[in-house]
Formats: structure tokens, sequence, C-alpha cells
């Protein structure tokens, strides 16, 4: 879709949510470990979930310990490393995993490559690898190439690519089929899915809550198949803010409703 897509409109009704990190509820910096989630929006996050009855989750490339981190002092379900370990609102844990054998053997691989590669970093998540460049953008062919070298020699892996960085995850792992799992269980289930993302690995997510009638917003420019733009991360900062006042103050009026109709029933 073109870059003019319209800004979202506040929501009134029953949603699941469901939100990138990097480049969509925080600003992207030159390493991860710089990146934090300011307080008062974590605090909106929280508020959310509440009138969504838990139905919110994390959907990002990072592991799910980095999320946790990241989300202090509250405890979100969350999907980490593109849906390939995700935690419910139970606290199970759902994780796809690399034969040891094969983890070792990518994780000396690619250390030997990167190393040739001056500013790029080898980011091992376990059952993934991420290969940055964000540093030496002029390395990205050679990156690209790297990495689809161990793809085709590997059939059980696929390439993700993304901003400044492409990964190497088990193949059928993606954004989209994480946001599906959640959409099975409780409290998710039944809600209308809602999405907001910024990169190319969240263009699965969109197209599964597309398919089910959803909101699907893309944070920034760029070709997309999200419904909905906002232009960056502090649009989004706002846009949270104004859903969960408008949750809130929808909230309050039906329960104002239930007491003006219980009321009214008792005075009959």
């Amino acid at each position: 879709m073109a870059d003019s897509l319209t800004v979202p409109p506040a929501l009134t009704g029953e949603f699941a949510f469901f939100f990138d990190l990097d480049g969509t509820l925080a600003e992207i910096k030159p390493h991860p470990d710089q990146v934090v989630l300011p307080a008062d929006i974590l605090r909106v996050l929280h508020q959310l979930s509440g009138m969504s009855q838990g139905a919110l989750a994390l959907i990002s490339g990072r592991s799910m310990a980095e999320l946790d981190e990241l989300a202090r002092p509250y405890r979100f379900p969350l999907a980490g490393v593109h849906g390939a370990e995700r935690r419910d609102i139970h606290d199970n844990a759902h994780i796809v995993s690399l034969p040891s054998t094969l983890i070792q053997t990518l994780t000396a691989q690619l250390t030997s490559a990167l190393e040739r590669l001056p500013g790029t970093e080898l980011e091992a998540k376990g059952m993934a690898f991420a290969l940055h460049y964000r540093q030496a953008p002029q390395h990205e062919a050679a990156i690209t190439a790297l990495a689809e070298s161990v793809v085709a020699a590997n059939p059980q892996l696929a390439l993700q690519p993304g901003k400044c960085v492409v990964e190497i995850k088990p193949k059928g792992i993606n954004k989209g089929e994480a946001i599906k799992a959640f959409m099975t269980e409780a409290p998710f289930a039944g809600k209308t899915p809602v999405f907001v993302g910024d990169d190319l690995t969240d263009e699965s997510g969109f197209s599964v809550v597309n398919q089910a009638g959803g909101v699907s917003i893309k944070v920034g420019q760029g070709e997309t198949c999200a419904a909905w733009r906002l232009a960056n991360v502090a649009s989004v900062w706002e846009w949270v803010t104004e859903v969960a006042n408008q949750q809130q103050q929808e909230k309050i009026a039906h329960n104002n409703r239930r007491k003006h109709d219980g009321s009214l029933s008792r005075s009959l």
C-alpha cells in the first residue's frame, strides 16, 4: 500500500493487542542494549492490558528474557525470536528449538565469517541468529549472501530480512503464526486483533490480522500490507494513550449504564 495510509482511529470494543517493540514502542538505537521503554508507556500498556482482560502481547525478534527486562515491572504474554518462543497468559512456554550440534556449528561458522566484516555483530539467540550491520552498512551484501548460503545448506532454516539485520531462524516461524496461536487462546480468542509494527518482519503479522478483520498498523514509511499508518514511535505512544483512555471511558460508561439499569429494575 502507498505511504498515504491514514492514521488509525481510536478503538472501541473488544480488542486483542499485539505490539512489536524496536521501532514501534521504543526508538531504535545503535545497539540493542541501549533501547528502553519509557515508564509512562509501560503504565499505558499495563492499563490497556487491564482494559482487555490481559489480551495484550509483545511480539518481537528479541528473546523473551530481553522483553521481560524491558517491560519491568510488568509481565505480559510474549512472543520472542519472531515466535520461536512464546509465553501465554498462564505462563506456559512454547519453544521451537534446533539441534544443539547445528547451533554449535552455525555459531562457529557465523562468528568466523563476521570477524572478517568489521562493524558487524552476531547475536546468537539459541534457536536463531541475527546478523547485524547497522554500524557497517557497507557489508549489507556480504551479510545477505552469508545468510543465504547458510539457509541454502540447511533446509530446516529460513531467512528473515529486517532493518540493518538479517536473521536466520527455524522455517515456519514468524510473527503471523505467533499471533494466530495467541488468538486461539483466552483471553485473546473472540476479540478483534490489533497489531502495530514497523519492519519487514511484521508483514506476516499484518497479513494474519487483515485476514481476521482486525486492525493492522505500520509505523513509518515503506510499502506494507497494513491498513493504517503511524509516522513514528512518538505517534505510537500518542495513539496507544488515546486508545487506553478511550477504553477506560467506555468501561466507565458501561458500568454506569449497568448501575442505571439495575436501579431502574429495582424501582419497577
